[in-house]
């Protein structure tokens, strides 16, 4: 039970992660895994890739593939939603880290 409270929690942070990062410029999968690498999180393609595809499919995010090093790659940028959304997440983390210091 633990476990799958954490594993949510977890999820949830590299989500609000992901929309910070597609905020501030393009992200694509390679790229994204490596920077929350940085912060401790290990994900892997088969984690990451179907929170991309959720978020373009709920309209947090908008895709678009380029030519790459001969090679189509496929950058994710954050939408008006999801700026709302991430606006929203933002607000609700900074009131419950107040709350639980």
């Amino acid at each position: 039970m633990q476990d799958s409270i954490s594993r949510k929690l977890v999820l949830a942070f590299i989500e609000v992660h992901i929309l910070y990062h597609a905020k501030i410029h393009p992200i694509y999968g390679a790229w994204m895994m490596a920077e929350l690498k940085q912060h401790g999180y290990e994900i892997s393609a088969g984690t990451l890739y179907p929170i991309f595809h959720n978020f373009e499919k709920t309209g947090l995010l908008s895709s678009e593939q380029k030519l790459v090093s001969g090679k189509m790659r496929k950058y994710y940028s954050i939408t008006e939603q999801g700026i709302s959304c991430l606006e929203s997440a933002k607000e609700k983390i900074a009131e419950l880290s107040k709350e639980i210091e």
